[in-house]
């Protein structure tokens, strides 16, 4: 680790859409400022299914005030890596990728001290913009570490002409049920609910309903995953339990910010994991410590998206140099 102290005006954790929209806004106010990523440039965005296509419009991705050009009115997975790295070269952004925050510290004097793998930081304010894909929701059932269970996704190839079960009824389940089947996997959902969940994106909702209707794509309704083993699965249904032979298991279960994390740099938590901030300001309990983008909503991952926490750039900003 680094022994000299660098200081900055603000230091931005996280290097997705709204961490970066952050780091524009401090160069546009004329302050020092530094983005610490753990992973690759938008890193989240990164590990999205390859064919991956946005519920949101190219426009209402767009930070910066820089157009976002796509094929389609929808932009896909690709251009978004595409339209963020040239984001990040036409301001030149000082971004700090594959190093990792460890520590963030009030000092006396109000300011934060951040040890991160690389080296040691001060800094005026703090900006938590990581996201919310890095902890999977767990199914806590028997079988759930077997190296077939996955909670991410990438590329369907893998699955091809294997027996996958999908746990899950919104867009990433629906879609990794589709893509697989699509390439010649035998697919099957597995959905609590009594329908497919009402999030699905409305131009892929007919494609799934039909696969079902014509009996494509098997599905258990009001049913939850009960054990994993290395050739089967147990299904809970509500006329009793089945077993299936199976060769993966996709849990599109969900994800959630890293409560841990949040709580290691300084944010408070209410009793539903709630991160307490000011959603005028973006304040935290911290005065200088601030949260942006998917992070605010706690669980809530359905609150929060880039198009309406663009935003939050915005409010941390004036409320940085109100302060000055």
């Amino acid at each position: 680790m680094a022994t000299e102290n660098q200081h900055y005006d603000v230091l931005i954790i996280g290097a997705g859409p709204i961490g970066l929209a952050c780091g524009i806004e401090a160069q546009k106010a004329g302050k020092s400022y530094i983005i610490i990523e753990k992973g690759p440039l938008v890193n989240s965005l990164y590990h999205y299914p390859v064919f991956m296509t946005f519920f949101s419009t190219s426009q209402k991705l767009e930070i910066g005030e820089v157009p976002f050009v796509s094929i389609s009115n929808k932009p896909n997975r690709n251009e978004a890596l595409e339209y963020y790295r040239r984001v990040a070269e036409k301001f030149e952004l000082n971004i700090h990728l594959f190093e990792t925050v460890n520590s963030n510290k009030k000092l006396a004097d109000g300011s934060f001290e951040v040890n991160t793998s690389k080296a040691k930081y001060s800094a005026k304010n703090v900006i938590i913009a990581t996201g919310f894909y890095d902890v999977p929701v767990l199914m806590n059932i028997a079988g759930e570490a077997l190296p077939k269970v996955k909670h991410y996704y990438q590329d369907p190839h893998l699955y091809a002409f294997s027996k996958v079960l999908v746990v899950g009824a919104n867009n990433s389940a629906i879609d990794v049920a589709l893509e697989t089947y699509r390439k010649g996997a035998e697919v099957t959902l597995v959905i609590r609910g009594n329908e497919i969940g009402s999030y699905v994106k409305y131009w892929v909702r007919p494609d799934i309903e039909n696969r079902i209707k014509e009996g494509d794509i098997k599905v258990y309704y009001q049913s939850e995953l009960a054990a994993i083993s290395e050739t089967t699965v147990t299904i809970k249904t509500p006329e009793g339990k089945v077993e299936l032979a199976n060769d993966f298991v996709l849990a599109m279960t969900g994800y959630t910010p890293n409560f841990a994390l949040l709580k290691q740099l300084g944010v408070e938590l209410d009793t539903t994991n709630y991160p307490e901030h000011n959603p005028e300001t973006m304040e935290t309990n911290l005065q200088g410590l601030y949260l942006a983008g998917v992070v605010c909503g706690g669980v809530d991952t359905h609150k929060w998206f880039i198009e309406n926490s663009r935003v939050h750039a915005t409010q941390i900003m004036e409320h940085i140099l109100s302060k000055h």
